[in-house]
C-alpha cells in the first residue's frame, strides 16, 4: 500500500521540532507494520510558506528559506515545496496550497509513485486543499484532526463550511481526543466517519532517569518548574512568569522558541524574576526527557489544546503535571 502524508505540519532539518508529534506518529505506523509483515511504502509532502530571505534578523520566517526542497528523514523522502502566503493572509491559503500539493502530486505519479491513500493532518488548510487534489486526482484521503483546526477556525463560517464540506468527502476523520470529535459532530460533520485515536508516547525514549547528573550538568538547585512549548501567548508562558512572583526561591525553565521570546523576557525583567527564568531555546524532542528529569513539576498553561504531548512525556519521565 502506498501513502502520501501530506502536510504543513512536518519537522525539517531547519525546523526539526514542528510538527514531530506527526513523524513520530508516522514513524510508530510503519514500524508496527513492519512487524506485522504489511508492505507499506510511504512518502511526505510538507509544504513550507515560500520566504525569499534566510537572514536571522527575520526570525522563524527565515527558517522557511532554510528549509530544504528534498530531505531523507529517519528513513523517508520527505519533500517541501514553496507555497505562496501573503501576509496577514494566512486564513485563505487554501487555494495556493492545493496548487502546490497538486503540482508536487504529478511530480510523484511522474516518477513511478501514485498513492492509494492521501493521509493529511491538521483540517484547514490542510485538509480542505487535500479535498481539493484528492478530488481531481480520484484519491481516498484521510484527515487527523488536532486542535485548532476545529476549535477555533470554524468560528468563521466561510471556513467551517470548508471544513465540513472537506469531511464529507473524506473516506474518514480522526481526531486525538473524543472533545474534538464532539466539537466536530456538533459543527455538522457525520459521527459514524469520525475515529478518536488519541496521541501516544514513547515509552523507550520518555522514562525515569537518574535526575542528580542532569541537574547537576545544568546548574539547578532547589524547586524546579518545566514550560515546554512554541512562545506564542496561547501557550501561557507569561501566566507561569507572572505566578512565579509568588513563588520564591523557584526556578522557571522554559523549552522552546518563538516571536514572543523578547515580550517574555521583559516580563520576567518588569515581575522581577529574570534571574529564576532561564530560556532554553528550541530543544531536540529527544533531549527533552532530561528537561522533564531535572524539573520538580511541569506547568502546561495553555488556554487551549488538542491532545498535549508534554503531558504524557512529563508524566512517562515521573515529572508531575500541573495544566
Amino acid at each position: 500500500m502506498r501513502v502520501l502524508v501530506f502536510t504543513t505540519l512536518y519537522p525539517s532539518a531547519a525546523r526539526p521540532s514542528h510538527g514531530v508529534f506527526v513523524e513520530n506518529r508516522l514513524r510508530h505506523v510503519i514500524a508496527k507494520a513492519k512487524a506485522e509483515g504489511s508492505d507499506l511504502e510511504v512518502k511526505v509532502v510538507a509544504p513550507v510558506p515560500w520566504f525569499p530571505f534566510d537572514a536571522k534578523r527575520f526570525g522563524e520566517k527565515a527558517d522557511f528559506a532554510r528549509t530544504p526542497k528534498q530531505e531523507i528523514r529517519h528513513g523517508l523522502e520527505v519533500s517541501h515545496p514553496r507555497f505562496m502566503v501573503l501576509p496577514k493572509m494566512g486564513m485563505r491559503a487554501t487555494a495556493a496550497l492545493a496548487k502546490c500539493f497538486a503540482k508536487e502530486l504529478r511530480r510523484l505519479q511522474a516518477s513511478g509513485y501514485t498513492p492509494d491513500l492521501i493521509d493529511v493532518h491538521y483540517y484547514y488548510p490542510d485538509g480542505v486543499a487535500a479535498a481539493q487534489v484528492a478530488q481531481e486526482f480520484n484519491i481516498p484521503f484521510v484527515v487527523t484532526a488536532r486542535g485548532t483546526d476545529i476549535n477555533r477556525i470554524p468560528q468563521y463560517e466561510t471556513q467551517k463550511q470548508m471544513i465540513l464540506n472537506a469531511a464529507d468527502q473524506a473516506a474518514a476523520s480522526i481526531t486525538v481526543c473524543k472533545a474534538l470529535k464532539d466539537e466536530m459532530v456538533n459543527l455538522g460533520a457525520e459521527a459514524q466517519k469520525i475515529t478518536v485515536l488519541r496521541n501516544g508516547v514513547d515509552l523507550e525514549l520518555f522514562q525515569p532517569v537518574d535526575r542528580g547528573p542532569i541537574r547537576t550538568s545544568l546548574g539547578l538547585s532547589g524547586d524546579v518548574i518545566v514550560s515546554v512549548g512554541h512562545l506564542v501567548e496561547r501557550k501561557g508562558h507569561g501566566l507561569i512568569i507572572e505566578a512565579l512572583a509568588q513563588l520564591p526561591d523557584k526556578t522557571l525553565l522554559i523549552a522552546g522558541s518563538g516571536p514572543d521570546e523578547a515580550l517574555l523576557k521583559a516580563l520576567a525583567k518588569t515581575h522581577g524574576v529574570a534571574n529564576r527564568v532561564r530560556f532554553l531555546g528550541s530543544v531536540p524532542h529527544d533531549k527533552l526527557r532530561e528537561i522533564y528529569s531535572a524539573a520538580d513539576a511541569l506547568v502546561l498553561a495553555s488556554s487551549r489544546e488538542g491532545w498535549p504531548n508534554v503531558l504524557l512525556e512529563a508524566m512517562a519521565c515521573g515529572t508531575p503535571a500541573i495544566a
